[in-house]
């Protein structure tokens, strides 16, 4: 028979195609066309890893844990990384909170008892819908945002008392000592830092609750008059853990205030209030300076006092001018000292997303990652008017919270900025290592359960894409501009 070179060829490539699809081979066994079957590989299951926080500065989303699934992976890509190192620490945390005024106390105790309750529980609880604040501020005596001044020394014109014999806490037993008692109850761990807004008319050189000097023929009297305020809130059952001597000490405009230099501040604590605490056997910190960012010279100068310096904790700031890099400034040049952010007003004509975006980025992130060891927001809560404040004071201070009847509050601004951070990092968290990555600022901390939290806020004006890098692996997340975000994992 006579072959058709064409037809062999097709032959010879049809067999080939039929040994190949059947996984065949050119011996003597039967052929099995499912011997090598395609393999199929399971579906990859990806387990959460993160949980994240979201706050957005339009106020669609506040607060709120999200559902998506954020697990740590290996994948490539090219989206900026925060990566996150626990084994670089720096210091240990003592708390985020806010200034509970003898105003927040009064419209706060307006409210049902059982309400009351609730908001405390959320303000001051570890539930699941609380938000963990652990530290506040307090005035010794009235600040600008109690109804009138008074100090617990008050006395008719030409009198004084050396004693201390009239001294006396009543005018603040029902309204702030009895709303830190309920506190107490619930986190009897809170820190509180108590600090004047002015000492007693009858010490000052100017017979007015506005402004003037603390004489020096009473700067003794004055350390008692700390030391005999400390011992009765401790006989009240409350422990003042730290004072500064004065609040806003170049600051004499307020109702009240008192102005104090660094020399006057620095005489005073070296002579006279630290001897009287050592005296006394009181183990509270002494806390300098209590004012703004643009004088960092100021709390220097007093830590530059060989006298002064061993009574001196550290320094605290605020941010109504300057830069909030100062902390880390006085920190550089006195490593033993700790530094301290202890207040920021929200403005009652501010705007929400404006507010949240800054005060993140700076108070929170800001203090932080400026060796803080803690970050308050100024008065927790006012009513509707922004009152009670005293004559001169603040008429602008928007609380973070509107208590708007005995039977309602909300919350403002404020309350979400501390909220990110104290309801994720208790006291005794250390911040840890995270890098920089452009308008994301970020600050990272380990827990004393082991837990990692970031805080990132998006600081640009379009939505971010990136990763969160820890131990080599990573999670993508975003974040749309202006939001904040919390995430947290083991």
């Amino acid at each position: 028979m006579k072959l058709n070179i064409k037809n062999t060829i097709k032959i010879l490539f049809f067999s080939a195609a039929i040994f190949s699809q059947a996984g065949c081979s050119t011996s003597n066994d039967t052929v099995d066309p499912v011997v090598n079957p395609p393999v199929v590989n399971p579906p990859v299951v990806v387990t959460n890893d993160v949980d994240f926080w979201l706050t957005k500065g339009d106020q669609s989303v506040l607060l709120g844990k999200q559902t998506g699934t954020l697990g740590f992976g290996t994948n490539v890509n090219n989206y900026a990384n925060i990566e996150v190192n626990e084994s670089q620490k720096y210091q240990t945390i003592d708390g985020f909170g806010y200034t509970l005024t003898g105003g927040s106390a009064d419209v706060i105790n307006k409210l049902t008892a059982a309400k009351k309750s609730a908001l405390l529980q959320e303000l001051f609880g570890t539930g699941a819908n609380s938000i963990g604040v652990s530290y506040l501020r307090i005035s010794i005596g009235a600040s600008d945002l109690n109804a009138e001044p008074f100090t617990y020394d008050d006395l008719a014109a030409g009198e004084t008392d050396l004693t201390l014999a009239k001294f006396s806490l009543d005018k603040d037993k029902a309204g702030v000592i009895a709303l830190l008692k309920e506190i107490l109850a619930i986190n009897p761990k809170i820190l509180i830092l108590a600090t004047p807004w002015s000492a007693p008319l009858w010490m000052k050189d100017k017979d007015s609750f506005v402004g003037g000097k603390l004489q020096t023929q009473y700067y003794d009297v004055y350390a008692k008059y700390f030391v005999k305020y400390i011992q009765q809130m401790k006989a009240e059952g409350i422990t003042i853990d730290a004072v500064t001597p004065q609040n806003e000490p170049l600051h004499d405009g307020n109702n009240p205030s008192m102005y104090m230099s660094a020399l006057e501040q620095a005489n005073f604590i070296k002579n006279n209030l630290g001897p009287a605490f050592k005296a006394a056997n009181l183990n509270v910190k002494i806390i300098a300076y209590d004012h703004n960012c643009d004088n960092p010279n100021y709390p220097k100068a007093i830590l530059a006092d060989a006298d002064a310096f061993p009574f001196v904790d550290g320094s605290a700031f605020h941010l109504y001018a300057g830069d909030i890099s100062a902390l880390s400034n006085v920190y550089n040049s006195y490593p033993t000292k700790n530094v301290y952010f202890t207040e920021q007003w929200t403005s009652s004509a501010g705007d929400f997303g404006g507010d949240l975006k800054w005060h993140v980025r700076n108070v929170i992130v800001g203090s932080m990652r400026n060796y803080s060891k803690n970050a308050l927001e100024w008065n927790l809560a006012n009513d509707g008017a922004f009152q009670p404040h005293t004559n001169g004071g603040c008429s602008m201070c928007k609380g973070a919270l509107t208590v708007t009847s005995s039977e309602s509050f909300q919350r403002n601004v404020a309350y979400y900025i501390i909220a990110h951070a104290s309801k994720f990092v208790p006291a005794g968290s250390v911040r840890i290592s995270s890098t920089s990555s452009g308008s994301l600022q970020n600050v990272a901390f380990i827990t004393p359960s082991g837990s990692k939290v970031l805080v990132v806020v998006n600081d640009s004006s379009t939505a971010e894409i990136f990763n969160i890098k820890f131990n080599n692996k990573w999670v993508t997340t975003s974040l749309d501009a202006g939001s904040v975000g919390t995430y947290t994992w083991k």
